[in-house]
């Protein structure tokens, strides 16, 4: 390592915020200008610091980007499935970063016709990105959007998928999806707000017609809401909806009558949330309504939509929240909830019995997939654990037959699932609650307190962080990490209230609960706080940057992707992309009771002089979720304070944003960088 290389010290320009009679100084504020040469110019110093500082880790990452890259198999196809007429694949080539997604009429040994080869249309693009394929029901046209930026504004355009040929008109500053409505010429789009990027406005638009005379159909005026527009998979209803944080609404208009006005389902009720899916003469609404805080599921007449109509189908449980359903001809699927764990059941519409799916271990995700079809006996759902490579697999709902239709192959010879250890562990945090934790290992691990840990959360509106299979985790597995995944409160892994005491006033639980789980995992000799390991992105990065400030002495070193670190001056800055649709998750800090708990644990806010743990710290130049500016003001600020000699690294990709690097194989040499900065903490070469 080079000790002299020194790093670089951001000038200090005093600026006063001041809010509820409270005033603070933010010495870096002006690092928030994008296009200033100086601010570039520092953030390339820090990237020449890293740069310097890792060049003896150079052949470490390039051996584990190979590691990882041939684990992969490269000429990979998705199962397909099929849909009006067509199976649809998705597929990738040897040595090229892109999919390409392609189609075949009526059976798997028809000629296949390629709609879109990513790996041409990315050509002359330092970023790329394709989504929202959309086809028209005679399967003609097709609607895609395409973002080559990564601040996630597609623009829209049509092909014909008979000619080939792709139209003139160009949608920009879209979401990327459509819904087409039954005559094959209308569809209708969302756009974003240009500046907050929030998704306010649905159109219409006609094929061969000047998009800037699209007519708006609906505008969603309320700045916490963002809207989004679907065809029922019935076919028969277009929707579009409207969410908050709390609260939802639906408009409904029969695809047959694209000229037609959308009518509202229900409208909207703070703190009411709903869902609907249509089948037959009825619409069923998954909803928090009566205070069903774990959902319910509701059913009404298609014709009469409004909540006096709904009657209960399936009624509240306390320790099972309900997540999702799928309709079928004669089965209704229901994803469920409880004790951390997915479940899905099989309701047959017939008076026979409901029964659930089997699943024997207590670290695995189960899910369905793509199930776009209404008149079929086979559910198609995912399985996956820490150790198990993840499958998808056809389920015949009345011969309870199964077969596992791909599991994805982890190459190289040397992966055997039998090699690696699962459990399930439950922590106890400060206030008594018993948080759940995953863990991977490889067998004969010994629990002396010697091994290296990586502990892995999120915690954040209410998304539950389900095991999952990693084939470049193996990286770290075989070199003897341990993988943890704590399943904190802020997620909805243990049901609604689980997520509900993880947020707003009570958002401090995510952060403790975290090093809870931390000194359980030190305190039961899994690792010590020498070889303990911390990694958060987006909102986790908050996390890493609160437990930084809280507790550093517990970790030997911290990885911080994307980070909102930066917590009270985004949330009063409603310019900035997402701010006020977050208001429900955080509180709004106009209010002083909301300020003044937001300021006591913003990571940015709180950094003090003591020591740190050893950081990597990423971020993206373009990231349109949270700004370049927090992770970089963050090591600004930090470098300023600590007291320690521990590393400090900011990493700033240039041409990316919040997802990183967009093909393949070059989010894999970001990996790397991670896997590398933690192997040579750990003095781990092989």
């Amino acid at each position: 390592m080079n000790t002299d290389v020194q790093p670089p010290i951001a000038k200090k320009i005093p600026y006063k915020l001041e809010k509820h009679n409270d005033v603070r100084i933010d010495n870096y504020y002006w690092l928030n200008q994008r296009e200033d040469p100086e601010v570039v110019a520092y953030l390339e110093k820090e990237n020449e610091y890293y740069q310097k500082m890792t060049a003896h880790t150079k052949k470490l990452q390039e051996d584990l980007f190979q590691e990882m890259k041939s684990r992969i198999k490269e000429d990979d196809t998705s199962v397909p499935y099929f849909y009006n007429g067509y199976y649809y694949i998705t597929r990738f080539e040897t040595g090229k970063d892109y999919p390409i997604y392609a189609r075949k009429k009526g059976s798997l040994d028809a000629q296949e016709e390629i709609m879109f080869d990513c790996n041409e249309m990315a050509k002359g693009h330092s970023y790329f990105n394709l989504n929202g394929i959309s086809v028209s029901e005679d399967n003609e046209w097709c609607s895609f959007g395409v973002d080559t930026v990564s601040r996630r504004q597609y623009t829209i355009k049509v092909k014909n998928l008979k000619t080939g040929e792709i139209l003139p008109e160009a949608i920009e500053n879209a979401t990327g999806s459509t819904a087409w409505a039954s005559d094959n010429k209308t569809f209708f789009y969302t756009k974003k707000d240009p500046q907050t990027l929030r998704s306010d406005k649905i159109y219409k638009h006609i094929l061969g017609t000047e998009p800037a005379k699209d007519e708006l159909v609906f505008h969603e005026k309320d700045d916490t809401f963002y809207t989004f527009v679907y065809k029922e998979k019935s076919k028969k209803y277009l929707v579009i909806g409207s969410t908050s944080t709390l609260t939802s609404e639906y408009q409904v208009l029969e695809a047959n009558d694209p000229s037609g006005k959308f009518r509202v389902f229900q409208k909207r009720v703070r703190g009411v949330e709903y869902s609907i899916s249509h089948f037959g003469d009825s619409f069923y609404i998954l909803t928090n309504k009566d205070k069903a805080t774990n959902f319910k599921l509701m059913k009404t007449p298609e014709k009469a939509t409004t909540s006096e109509h709904w009657v209960d189908l399936i009624p509240h449980r306390k320790e099972v929240l309900l997540e999702g359903i799928d309709i079928f001809k004669d089965y209704l699927v229901v994803e469920e909830r409880s004790n951390g764990l997915n479940k899905i059941q099989i309701r047959p519409w017939s008076r026979e019995e409901p029964y659930y799916l089997p699943f024997e271990s207590e670290t695995y995700t189960a899910y369905t997939t793509t199930n776009p079809d209404f008149d079929t006996e086979l559910l198609r759902f995912a399985y996956q654990s820490l150790a198990t490579p993840s499958s998808v697999i056809d389920f015949n709902m009345r011969t309870k037959e199964k077969a596992v239709l791909k599991e994805q192959e982890v190459l190289g010879g040397k992966f055997d699932k039998n090699n690696y250890q699962e459990e399930r562990i439950w922590a106890t945090s400060e206030d008594g609650t018993k948080v759940p934790v995953s863990l991977v290992y490889r067998k004969g691990v010994q629990k002396d307190g010697k091994n290296p840990l990586l502990q892995y959360a999120y915690g954040s509106y209410g998304s539950s962080m389900d095991p999952w299979f990693s084939t470049t985790r193996l990286s770290l597995l075989d070199r003897g990490f341990i993988f943890a995944i704590a399943h904190i409160r802020g997620g909805e892994d243990l049901g609604r209230d689980w997520y509900e005491d993880g947020k707003l006033l009570k958002k401090k639980n995510t952060f403790t609960d975290f090093i809870d789980c931390s000194e359980y995992l030190i305190k039961e000799g899994y690792t010590s706080r020498e070889h303990l390991y911390a990694e958060g992105g987006s909102a986790g990065g908050l996390l890493m940057g609160a437990v930084a400030n809280m507790a550093p002495e517990l970790y030997h070193g911290i990885i911080a992707q994307v980070p909102f670190v930066d917590v009270v001056t985004t949330m009063l800055d409603d310019s900035i992309p997402l701010t006020t649709g977050e208001y429900d998750e955080w509180g709004n800090p106009n209010d002083k009771e909301y300020y003044d708990y937001m300021l006591s644990y913003s990571p940015y806010d709180n950094v003090k002089t003591q020591d740190y743990p050893n950081m990597y710290i990423s971020t993206g130049l373009h990231d349109s979720q949270v700004q370049y500016w927090e992770p970089a003001k963050w090591v600004a600020k930090l470098r300023d304070m600590k007291t320690d000699k521990n590393l400090l690294f900011l990493d700033t990709n240039m041409d990316a944003g919040h997802g990183g690097a967009s093909g393949r194989f070059e989010a894999l040499k970001e990996l790397a960088k991670e896997f590398a900065f933690l192997l040579d903490l750990e003095k781990i070469k092989e």
